[in-house]
C-alpha cells in the first residue's frame, strides 16, 4: 500500500510542477493569452463590436413575419373577419330578413313593414362565432432619417475603437507588472545572494571568536553579540525568501500559470528613448482624448439631426381565412406607404441638447490639449526621476564597495584586539544598510523606467494606427501634431 502512494505521488508531481526558467518574453507571451483580466477586457470589446454591427443593421430595416390566431362571436371583429378573408356579402348587414319583411309588408303585414325599418338584422349583430387565422409579411424601411443612423453608426465605431485603447492600456498595465515582477525576484535573488554572503561572513566572525575566547582573547559578551546578530540576519534572510515567494505566486496569478523559478534579468532595466512626437502618436491617454474629441463632434452633429425629417416606408403581404393558409394568393392583399415625421417645435429642448453638445466639444478639446500638456509633464518627471536614480546607483555602489572593505578591515584589526566585536558589527550593519539603499534605488529606478514604458505605449507601436479615430469633419487634422524628433 506505501509503495502505490510513493509511486502515485511520483507520478502526479509532474502535473503540479511549475514553469522553470521562464523568461521575460515568454512570460509577457503567455500574459496576452492567458490573463484573465486581459481576458475579459477582450470580451468588452467584442460586445462594442457587436454593438456597431447592430447599429448598421438598422439602415437595412425590419421585416416581421405575423400569424394569428383569432376566434370571436363580437359583431365587429366578425365582420372585420369576414372582410379580410374577401367573404363579406349583404346577407352579412341582413339583407335576406329585410326583403323577407319587405315581401310580407307588400302583403299587408303591417308588423313586418315596421320591422323592416326598425329592427336590427339578427345576422349582423349576434353572428355566429368564426374563427380568423392571418398571415403577415410587413417591411419598414429608413429611407431618410437626418444623418441620425450615420452619426450613431460613426460614434458605436469609434466606441468600439475606444474599448480597443482601454484593452491595449490594460495589456499595458500588465506588461508592467510582469515586467516589474521579474526585476523584483531578481533584485530579491540579488539580496537574499548578499545576505548570504554576509551570513558566512558572521560565521567566520563566530569562529574566530570562539577560538579568540578559548585562548582568553575573548568575552562571552563578544560571542553573544555576534550570535544576535547572526539571528537578525537569519530573520532578514528568512524574509527575503518570503517575500520571493509572493513574488511568484503573483507572477503566477498574472500568467494564470504557476511559475517555479524564471530566468534572472538585469537588475537595472534599460532606459527608453521619449520624445514628444512618440507620446503624440503612441500614448493611449492622447489617443483616448482625440478619440473622445471625435466622438462629441459626432455628436454634435448628431443633436443637429434632431431639425430635420426623417422619411420612413413600409409594406405588408398578406392572407387571412377561417382556416389557416386556406386559399393563400386567392384572399391576400397588400398595402404599401411612406410617411414623414418632422418634429417643429418642442419647448427648446433640442436647441438646449445642441448647446449642450458643443459646451461638451469645447470641454472635450480642452481635455485634448490638456492630456498632451499632462503626458509631456509626466514623461519630463519620470525622466528626470530615472536619472536622479542612476545617480543615486552610482553612489550607493560606492558606498557599498567602501562598506565592504571598511567590515573587512575591522574584522581583521578586531583579530589583533585593536577593536572591539561592536565596531565590527556597526561596520557591517552600515555595510548591510548601503546594500538596502542600492536595491530600493534600483527597484524605484525600474518601477520608473516601466511607468515611462507604458506612458509611450512600447509594446503597441508596431500596430499604433490601426484604431485611430476618423472624424467627420476637419478636427483631427487641426489638432494632430506630427512634428518628429522633438526631445522631451
Amino acid at each position: 500500500m506505501m509503495k502505490r502512494a510513493v509511486l502515485i505521488l511520483s507520478v502526479s508531481l509532474p502535473l503540479f510542477a511549475g514553469i522553470e526558467n521562464l523568461s521575460l518574453a515568454q512570460a509577457i507571451g503567455i500574459l496576452k493569452k492567458e490573463n484573465l483580466e486581459l481576458k475579459v477586457a477582450r470580451f468588452e470589446a467584442q460586445m462594442k463590436a457587436l454593438e456597431v454591427k447592430s447599429v448598421e443593421g438598422m439602415n437595412y430595416g425590419k421585416a416581421d413575419l405575423t400569424v394569428t390566431g383569432l376566434r370571436s362571436n363580437d359583431a365587429g371583429n366578425v365582420f372585420g373577419f369576414k372582410l379580410q378573408s374577401r367573404e363579406a356579402n349583404f346577407g352579412d348587414f341582413g339583407a335576406d330578413e329585410f326583403m323577407n319583411n319587405f315581401g310580407l309588408c307588400q302583403n299587408g303585414d303591417m308588423q313586418a313593414c315596421y320591422d323592416m325599418y326598425n329592427k336590427p338584422p339578427e345576422s349582423l349583430n349576434n353572428p355566429k362565432a368564426r374563427n380568423h387565422f392571418q398571415t403577415k409579411l410587413s417591411y419598414m424601411l429608413p429611407v431618410y432619417t437626418g444623418g441620425k443612423l450615420t452619426q450613431y453608426g460613426k460614434i458605436t465605431r469609434a466606441l468600439h475603437r475606444m474599448s480597443l485603447l482601454d484593452s491595449r492600456k490594460l495589456l499595458n498595465q500588465k506588461i508592467f507588472e510582469t515586467k516589474k515582477a521579474f526585476y523584483d525576484i531578481s533584485l530579491i535573488e540579488n539580496y537574499i545572494y548578499n545576505l548570504s554572503r554576509i551570513m558566512k561572513n558572521i560565521r567566520k566572525l563566530e569562529n574566530v571568536i570562539v577560538h579568540m575566547k578559548k585562548e582568553g582573547y575573548a568575552k562571552e559578551t563578544d560571542l553573544l553579540e555576534v550570535q544576535a546578530r547572526m539571528a537578525e540576519a537569519e530573520s532578514m534572510y528568512n524574509q527575503a525568501r518570503l517575500n520571493r515567494e509572493l513574488a511568484y505566486q503573483f507572477l503566477s496569478f498574472l500568467l494564470n500559470k504557476e511559475v517555479s523559478s524564471i530566468k534572472k534579468v538585469r537588475d537595472t532595466a534599460p532606459m527608453p528613448k521619449v520624445t514628444k512626437a512618440m507620446l503624440e502618436r503612441n500614448n493611449l491617454d492622447i489617443r483616448k482624448a482625440k478619440l473622445g474629441l471625435a466622438i462629441t463632434e459626432d455628436n454634435v452633429a448628431l443633436e443637429k439631426s434632431r431639425y430635420l425629417p426623417e422619411v420612413g416606408a413600409f409594406a405588408e403581404y398578406g392572407s387571412a381565412d377561417n382556416t389557416l393558409w386556406n386559399d393563400f394568393t386567392d384572399k391576400d392583399a397588400y398595402t404599401v406607404g411612406m410617411q414623414v415625421s418632422w418634429n417643429i417645435f418642442n419647448g427648446g429642448s433640442d436647441a438646449a441638447k445642441l448647446e449642450q453638445a458643443k459646451v461638451q466639444y469645447l470641454k472635450t478639446k480642452s481635455q485634448v490639449a490638456l492630456a498632451r500638456k499632462g503626458i509631456a509633464l509626466k514623461a519630463k518627471k519620470l525622466k528626470t526621476e530615472i536619472l536622479s536614480a542612476n545617480a543615486d546607483i552610482r553612489s550607493y555602489r560606492k558606498q557599498y564597495a567602501f562598506a565592504k572593505r571598511v567590515y573587512q578591515n575591522y574584522q581583521a584589526r578586531y583579530k589583533e584586539g585593536m577593536v572591539s566585536i561592536s565596531d565590527v558589527l556597526i561596520k557591517q550593519s552600515k555595510e548591510l544598510e548601503v546594500l538596502l539603499k542600492l536595491l530600493t534605488a534600483k527597484n524605484k529606478r525600474n518601477t520608473k523606467v516601466f511607468e515611462l514604458e507604458s506612458l509611450i505605449n512600447k509594446e503597441g507601436q508596431q500596430t499604433i494606427h490601426n484604431d485611430l479615430p476618423k472624424t467627420s469633419g476637419q478636427i483631427s487634422h487641426r489638432e494632430a501634431i506630427t512634428q518628429k524628433g522633438d526631445r522631451l
